[in-house]
């Protein structure tokens, strides 16, 4: 499983926790519940996809994809059935990741970059749980890869969905299906979303590095504010000097 990646500027935004969400033209957003019925469901399916699909059907599917792609990334058809080809996953992680400094430095952790985009070559044998891995170790990512999930964005009828694969599910089989267009189909890494944040999940080291993050980003915060203030109590002092001090 080889890759290369891509970066865009700008740093990742914190937002509500989710499985799936609905986009809708007018911007607003409605949760859809799922769970483990619903990974399962998706799972099975895809099951079903890959022991009908006969040896000629994947051939032409592969045909009309690599006819169809526009960045030159084809997928291969072994002799054996299985095939290889690319995948893009887009990162979009909220908190901090541990990444292993090697030498005196040890292990520290920083945000990612939103919008680092990754161009996995992978098989279709190769399941969510083992892309996952290899994203990591791209990095170096210390962390578990337990504490993240693949998610897939896509569109059904007027709405963008995001909602998360099972590890058991094979991401390229996935792209072949929806094509080679990452608007109707695409990868993105996110943080396992449990509604709410598995601190035992975290090293010791981790979570004071968490605690440095906050500290820094209360005294940022604290410093915006006290500034603010004090420009507006000098604004009013000299609306007060220019109007005359009463007798």
């Amino acid at each position: 499983m080889t890759w290369t990646s891509t970066m865009s500027s700008g740093y990742s935004s914190l937002e509500e926790d989710s499985e799936e969400y609905f986009f809708t033209a007018r911007t607003s957003f409605f949760r859809k519940p799922s769970g483990k019925l619903t990974e399962q469901k998706d799972v099975e399916k895809e099951k079903e996809l890959r022991t009908h699909l006969s040896f000629e059907e994947i051939r032409h599917k592969i045909e009309f994809y690599n006819a169809t792609t526009r960045d030159h990334l084809k997928m291969t058809l072994n002799p054996d059935g299985l095939y290889t080809g690319f995948i893009k996953v887009q990162l979009e992680l909220r908190r901090p990741i541990t990444v292993t400094g090697g030498g005196v430095k040890g292990q520290e952790a920083f945000y990612l970059p939103s919008g680092c985009v990754n161009t996995l070559h992978v098989s279709s044998s190769n399941t969510v749980r083992q892309v996952i891995e290899a994203l990591l170790r791209k990095f170096t990512v210390a962390d578990n890869p337990a504490k993240f999930a693949l998610y897939k964005r896509f569109r059904r009828d007027d709405h963008v969905c995001i909602c998360k694969l099972a590890e058991g599910e094979h991401p390229l089989l996935l792209r072949l299906l929806a094509g080679p267009n990452t608007d109707t189909l695409s990868f993105v890494l996110r943080e396992q979303q449990t509604g709410e944040v598995m601190w035992d999940a975290f090293s010791v080291p981790e979570l004071h590095n968490f605690l440095r993050i906050l500290d820094k980003e209360e005294q940022d915060q604290v410093r915006v504010i006290t500034t603010r203030y004090n420009t507006y109590r000098e604004k009013l002092e000299e609306a007060i000097r220019a109007a005359g001090s009463p007798d």
